[in-house]
């Protein structure tokens, strides 16, 4: 194949960013668009010259037989659909959270193994630029033995009675929010980064009244290499940031032969063990659509894979680990104890 054949179905908030990088890759041909809704898919289909409008995902699957299709819906319909690629052989990337439920994303995996299926799961901060140059660094072996990791998440967006209604006002409705939707970011980066985790503790509660879940919180981390972890959120609270949705927050690495950070403008700094001076770390990256174009690059790297058998990151299999600590924590904060995750 020269060309794939890619189908997607949702048109929600964030399946924009989706789209245009479906439309910036050269070797991609949009074939088919599908919602329940038809005029909101008719306008994503004029925009981006999508033949054909479907309100059947297996209609469409069959229809078009497309290479891959991109599940762009909540977490409600994933178990459908992509339990439905999977039976007609077609590779899928599956928007998160990964299902509403650690027993679903089991029995999903499950399903996807036993059938020989390929799923990866659409976890794109780990796509961000300034996660894969510190990726770099640590393979480099700037720090020698790492020490601890901490990211302190404040987009600033959770105030109020209109909390999240401008983007995605399903949040207000989430009975798990923090850890399940935003915290498992950073769960999957901290893994991409730092390796496996092998305990999590946890401290949640809710802030703001009007919404359903919690949206701040203390996750603790053991690593199997022996460093620690703490993701420190609150949804209320901002950083300084130009744009305070680019990074969500900023991040500090401590290691033996020094201290790397992360600012809320995508900035790295370095500075040695016993010295004062920072350094600043350049480094080449675009500030296009989400997360310095972290969603093309998550969907650059599925092409790679399929087009020229590149290595594969986050299927459904691997991702699962992201689910299970997410729901430790859950665990670990109804207990209040440490919980060690298998």
């Amino acid at each position: 194949m020269d060309k794939i054949k890619v189908a997607a179905v949702g048109t929600g908030y964030f399946s924009r960013f989706q789209y245009s990088a479906w439309d910036r890759i050269p070797e991609v041909h949009l074939v088919g668009i599908c919602n329940r809704t038809r005029s909101t898919a008719e306008e994503l289909a004029d925009q981006y010259r999508i033949n054909t409008v479907y309100t059947d995902f297996r209609q469409m699957l069959e229809m078009e037989k497309p290479d891959l299709v991109d599940i762009i819906t909540p977490p409600v319909t994933h178990v459908d659909y992509v339990t439905t690629a999977v039976e007609l052989g077609i590779p899928a990337i599956c928007q998160k959270p990964f299902t509403s439920s650690v027993s679903d994303a089991r029995k999903l995996v499950a399903i996807i193994e036993d059938k020989g299926g390929k799923v990866i799961v659409h976890e794109n901060f780990r796509f961000q630029p300034w996660y894969r140059k510190i990726r770099e660094i640590l393979d480099e072996g700037w720090f020698g033995q790492l020490y601890e990791i901490s990211f302190a998440l404040r987009p600033g967006d959770g105030q109020g009675t209109a909390a999240y209604m401008d983007r995605q006002p399903y949040f207000q409705e989430m009975e798990r929010f923090l850890v399940h939707e935003t915290a498992v970011h950073l769960i999957d980066v901290f893994r991409y980064l730092f390796g496996e985790i092998g305990a999590v503790y946890a401290d949640l509660r809710r802030v703001n009244p009007v919404i359903k879940g919690e949206d701040a919180g203390f996750l603790l981390f053991d690593f199997l290499n022996g460093a620690k972890g703490l993701f420190d959120g609150n949804r209320l609270s901002d950083h300084c940031a130009d744009n305070r949705r680019l990074t969500m927050g900023e991040m500090r690495i401590e290691g033996e032969r020094g201290t790397l950070t992360l600012d809320g403008n995508g900035g790295l700094r370095w500075r040695e063990h016993s010295q004062n001076e920072f350094k600043v770390i350049s480094y080449d990256w675009i500030d296009r659509d989400f997360g310095g174009d972290c969603v093309y690059s998550l969907q650059r790297h599925v092409v790679d894979h399929l087009l020229y058998g590149k290595e594969l990151m986050n299927t459904a299999k691997e991702y699962l680990a992201n689910v299970e600590i997410a729901e430790a924590s859950y665990v670990s904060n109804e207990k209040a104890v440490k919980i060690t995750l298998r």
